[in-house]
């Protein structure tokens, strides 16, 4: 007989209520979590046995947001959702990255976490509630868990903290900032700032870690209702093991990592490796003490402590770096001169080639969300090849990976690119990572800064990105500037900062360990700040601040506003107006709802014949002036002339010549060209016009020349 069991709490304002017991009771744990009218369902299935082969935590986040809890049905053909949107797949990113650390070393059971937003009030947004419902079914699953874990999203609106921004203040906020963490510590944090000092960052933080620990009491009290009895689970001893292959590689695995190049010290590790697999082979009908999983899993926790201890014991890194120098930068612009901008930019041995491209509202992206429709118009796509690790591997195919880096160097970058006013283009960002060795979004970071100014983007600053590493024992720490891959693979956290010289744009940051203090982060911070000065110092070597103006090979853009009365006149019945703009000028024409109009083209004749044309078709022509026309009616009294776009006006007989006319067509017949001035208009809005007052040669308006019978 399954139990229903639930717990409620006021959390910044809104009803926060987890409960269990009613809905998926097959899985271990379930728990169905509401803030305000926003519902997610949280779901963890852990395999009874470890799974065979492996040396690693086959763990599995999946986030899916269904199109009826937002009253919606999905687009496309099958009218159903199908792959994981780029949202849903950040998402899955930010449950797993601060559970993950929270299972015991050793533990090999398949786990799978699935939350579905079964309903969304367009207020309160799911992820961060589905990171709490995944920490509370964890909690209650029996599962070994070192949780629970609480999470916050901060706002920072005139000068003060919001907890959960809601989503129609989130313009207003300076911050966006997610955050998760225990008790104690903080383990996750994942953020988009407007140039925010070092001092706001931190305090964002903690804010968010105090508001969160409230939602951790809530998950224990369903825990101590409904939580399963903990599974049994033993870490495997391997002292033994350890200890003897200490002294078969110790040295080998010491002098390795005094190689500096990654190629060398990646041989010389393997040589370690196989005299490993040698020595715990056993002869031939022996039976092996160690499985290959254990030999495997032991070396390279042994690589790791061999690499901690020498970095916390001498201050000397694995490159031969102390701990806050930045390895060598290059930093060059206009590589690709036929693209529209594009940059290299190399750190040590991470390398990544962006490439800009500028388009027209043409190229802006539509994006489906269970909070409507929406266009965007700043696109930045991280490809990470095989070949940049010197492997071979699979292409095509957009790992998870490569979708969160790339939002993590878009986050840097949106703060301090210029709206849509200020540069009416559709930009989109590729950054080739074509080596890599620490730190490869940090680099696509800076990278995209330089390729936007050398395309002629008027960003607010230059950005600059560095990545973060942390050594901790006990009481004992070391925060490692600039990290290698060997640095995050074998340390305790990845701390990434972005931003200008004013302030921090994007702050990034993942702990493998419990958590870290209050005191550490504001290490890292600082030393974070030391170093991104130092990298935007030498990136200003290849260029400092945007050109002057876009290069010759990206389109124009125009931008002008019309009455929004006037659209309709524009465009024409059917399009077929816009449609004879774009065909005789070969400029492209954009029209918004609110009048704004872009008009784009290489050729600036061509935007200059469009917007005349728009002109022709919106403006007013005004008392005074003199136009050029065209003839299209000859009369007795008089020709009607085409002078202002579709506009036509009468030249009276009398107005024709200076001298007495007899005949209309004595003077003009349909078609000639003749230069008019507009008089007025009659009591019934006819347009009165006048060429005797105009001289026909030049167009200018004849001295002394009576204007009117």
């Amino acid at each position: 007989m399954f139990e229903h069991h639930k717990v409620e709490m006021n959390w910044g304002g809104q009803p926060l209520t987890l409960e269990t017991g009613k809905i998926a009771r097959q899985a271990d744990g379930a728990v169905l979590a509401t803030l305000g009218e926003t519902v997610v369902l949280a779901t963890v299935v852990s395999a009874k046995t470890p799974k065979a082969g492996v040396d690693f935590f086959p763990l599995t986040v999946n986030y899916q947001e269904k199109a009826f809890a937002a009253g919606k049905i999905p687009g496309g053909y099958f009218k159903r959702e199908g792959r994981p949107t780029e949202a849903e797949t950040l998402i899955c990113r930010l449950i797993d990255r601060p559970i993950r650390p929270l299972f015991p070393a050793g533990y090999k059971n398949e786990t799978q976490v699935i939350v579905t937003v079964l309903q969304h009030d367009l207020e309160n947004e799911p992820d961060v509630l589905a990171m709490i419902a995944t920490s509370a079914a964890l909690t209650i699953s029996g599962v070994p868990f070192m949780g629970p874990i609480g999470a916050a999203r901060v706002g920072y609106i005139d000068g003060e903290y919001v907890l959960n921004t809601p989503i129609d203040r989130r313009s207003d906020s300076k911050l966006d900032l997610v955050m998760a963490g225990t008790t104690d510590a903080v383990l996750m944090v994942e953020s988009e700032a407007k140039e925010l000092s070092e001092e706001v960052m931190l305090g964002a933080v903690m804010f968010g870690h105090a508001e969160s620990a409230k939602v951790i009491d809530a998950i224990i009290q369903l825990a101590e209702l409904a939580a399963k009895e903990p599974r049994e689970f033993v870490p495997e001893d391997l002292s033994a093991l350890e200890g003897e292959m200490l002294k078969l590689v110790d040295a080998d695995i010491r002098a390795a990592y005094k190689i500096t190049d990654k190629a060398e010290r990646y041989v010389a590790l393997d040589a370690a490796k196989a005299k490993v697999k040698e020595h715990f082979t056993p002869a031939e009908g022996e039976e092996a003490a160690w499985t290959p999983e254990q030999i495997g899993s032991v070396f390279k926790s042994l690589q790791a402590k061999i690499v901690r201890w020498d970095i916390l014991d001498t201050g000397t890194r694995i490159d031969g770096r102390d701990l806050t120098t930045v390895r060598p930068i290059v930093a060059e612009v206009g590589l690709l001169p036929r693209t529209h901008g594009s940059a290299v930019f190399t750190r040590g041995e991470t390398q990544a080639l962006v490439v800009a491209t500028l388009g027209t509202g043409d190229d802006e992206q539509y994006v489906d969300s269970l909070e409507g429709t929406y266009k965007q118009n700043f696109l930045l796509h991280y490809n990470f090849p095989p070949y940049s690790v010197g492997e071979a591997g699979r292409v095509g195919f957009t790992s998870r990976r490569e979708t969160g880096h790339g939002k993590l160097a878009w986050r840097a970058i949106n703060p301090v690119r210029p709206s849509a006013e200020e540069f009416p283009y559709t930009l989109r960002i590729v950054s080739e990572i074509t080596e890599s060795n620490g730190s490869s979004s940090m680099a696509t970071v800076c990278g995209t800064s330089l390729a936007l100014m050398d395309a002629g983007v008027p960003m607010k600053a230059p950005v600059a990105g560095i990545a973060m590493g942390l050594i901790l024992e006990g009481e004992k720490f070391a925060v490692l500037s600039d990290i290698l891959g060997d640095e995050d693979h074998l340390g305790d956290m990845d701390f990434k900062v972005a931003g200008t010289a004013e302030g921090i744009t994007s702050l990034q940051m993942d702990i493998k360990i419990a958590g870290i203090t209050e005191e550490i982060m504001q290490k890292a911070l600082g030393q974070a700040k030391g170093g991104r000065e130092h990298i935007l110092g030498e990136m200003s070597k290849a260029l400092d601040t945007a050109r002057d103006e876009v290069g010759e090979f990206a389109p124009r853009i125009e931008t002008m506003k019309i009455p929004t009365d006037k659209i309709r006149e524009v465009i024409g019945t059917g399009g077929k107006v816009i449609r004879e703009i774009v065909e005789k000028t070969g400029a492209k024409v954009n029209i918004e709802d609110d009048g704004t109009i872009k008009i784009a083209s290489s050729d600036g004749k061509a935007i200059d014949a469009a917007i005349k044309w728009i002109k022709s078709i919106t403006d007013e022509p005004e008392v005074g002036v003199i136009y050029q026309g065209t003839v299209v009616k000859t009369a007795d009294f008089g020709a009607f002339v085409n002078f202002f776009g579709p506009r036509d006006g009468l030249v009276h007989i009398s107005q024709l010549a200076s001298e007495r006319v007899g005949k209309t067509t004595d003077v003009v017949k349909e078609g000639d060209k003749v230069w008019v001035k507009l008089l007025g208009f009659d009591d019934r809005g006819k347009v009165r016009l006048s060429m005797k007052v105009v001289n026909q040669e030049t167009g200018e308006e004849i001295e002394n020349e009576g204007g009117d019978d």
